[in-house]
């Protein structure tokens, strides 16, 4: 798929559209100046949800926890997202097209990268690892490891 807007874009697109096919409300930010791309209407609460685009190997997903400001075509500054600025962390996967949802709370105090994991690890690693099937719904992703 072409730019990395149109990537954002695509992704915002599918988490809208599998958070309404789930029952929920869906509202869009006015503007580019959110830490947040969709906002999550649960009926008593309302949640910021930040959309990421990424494309797996098959067996994990690299998920990008931040983003950068670019000023003509240099890092300006990165923005690490954290519980106080976001409340989900989505990420559509183009290869299995999927949505998986990450609270923030995973985030600690702001961190480049998380793996989803699709397949187990090829060493048996167990302690440490975020495997993606925990991910797939906000529901089970709330309730921790």
């Amino acid at each position: 798929m072409g730019s990395t807007k149109r990537r954002g874009d695509r992704a915002e697109l599918e988490v809208a559209t599998e958070l309404i096919r789930r029952g929920y409300r869906v509202a869009i930010p006015f503007g580019e100046d959110a830490d947040y791309d969709l906002i999550l209407d649960r009926g008593q609460r309302l949640e910021r949800v930040q959309v990421k685009y990424a494309c797996s190997d098959g067996l994990t997903i690299v998920v990008r926890c931040r983003s950068v400001s670019l000023t003509h075509g240099k890092v300006r500054s990165t923005k690490r997202y954290t519980a106080a600025t976001i409340d989900w962390l989505a990420v559509f996967d183009a290869t299995t097209e999927e949505c998986f949802f990450i609270p923030a709370w995973e985030l600690g105090q702001g961190r480049n990268t998380l793996t989803l994991r699709l397949a187990p690890a090829a060493n048996n690693q167990r302690v440490g690892v975020r495997h993606a099937d925990h991910y797939r719904g906000l529901e089970q992703a709330a309730r921790g490891p």
